[in-house]
Parts: C-alpha cells; sequence; structure tokens
C-alpha cells in the first residue's frame, strides 16, 4: 500500500468498516476481462478465517466465471464525504475501503440457511429470519474464504 499512513491494520477496526457498508463489489475471472459485480453480501469469522456470503440466481456469468476459476477479488467502501477547498486541486474526499482476495465455492442446501441468516445479518442485526425452503432452492449462494484483505481509510 503506497499511502500505509492510511492503512488500517486493526483486525477489529477492519471488521467495523466492513459493517458499515451496504455492497460488496465482486471481481471475477472472465475469460478476456474482469468481470465486477455489486452484491449484498454477509460475513463471518470462523475460526481464523473470514468468510464472505453472497446469493444470485441458480444460473448465470457469476456462476459461469466461479465455475472456471474460483479465485476472485472484493472491494468495499464507504463514509464518503467531500471535502471542498478554494482549488480543484485541494479537493478530496472522505472514505473508508477493504479490498481482498478469496477463493469461493457453492454451498450445499444445508449450508444455505446459515449463509442467508449471516447476510440479512449484516443488514438486520439481531434480528433471526425464517426461509421459505422454495425460495432457497430457488437461488444459488456461495461462499467466499478470504486469503488477503487490507483496509484504508482517509478522515479529516
Amino acid at each position: 500500500m503506497r499511502r500505509n499512513d492510511r492503512e488500517v491494520t486493526d483486525p477489529d477496526e477492519q471488521i467495523a468498516i466492513m459493517q458499515r457498508c451496504d455492497v460488496c463489489r465482486l471481481a471475477f475471472f472472465d475469460a478476456d476481462s474482469p468481470y465486477i459485480v455489486p452484491m449484498n453480501f454477509g460475513f463471518e469469522q470462523a475460526c481464523d478465517t473470514l468468510l464472505l456470503y453472497f446469493h444470485c440466481a441458480k444460473t448465470g456469468k457469476k456462476l459461469d466465471c466461479l465455475a472456471a476459476d474460483p479465485r476472485v477479488s472484493f472491494e468495499m467502501d464507504g463514509a464518503h464525504r467531500l471535502l471542498e477547498a478554494d482549488s480543484a486541486c485541494g479537493y478530496s474526499m472522505e472514505y473508508e475501503s477493504v479490498i481482498g482476495r478469496g477463493t469461493a465455492r457453492l454451498l450445499g442446501d444445508a449450508e444455505k440457511a446459515h449463509a442467508l441468516q449471516c447476510i440479512m445479518r449484516h443488514y438486520r442485526p439481531g434480528k433471526t429470519f425464517v426461509f421459505d425452503l422454495r425460495m432457497m432452492d430457488a437461488v444459488a449462494v456461495f461462499q467466499v474464504s478470504v486469503q488477503s484483505l487490507t483496509a484504508k481509510r482517509l478522515k479529516k
């Protein structure tokens, strides 16, 4: 990281940044170029591994990409605030962000409910949801095991 003065190295603070983010941009390997998609997400710490959870349709480009290559990259950011100045070059932006890499795998039916709870818990902490089995059967759910993660923040 070039601006190590902005790096957030405390794992608890990295998680706190993720908790404040609404969208995770997930990048897949495609045949001739990266393929990036904004997605709702959930996450949890399992032993020493950070796990991200996503859901999507059972067919489509995301799953085609994952079948060909399970490696992904991700980015999430938030806390944006424009910092005005007298000249255009003096303007800046407050932000906080997390970037990482991991390996994705499709989850089986027995694992879906837990993953979907994690996604819902991200947006509605403290609430437990009951999922319709027909609806769960209609979606694919996948998990990303995070292998590397960095976080960065600019606050004035």
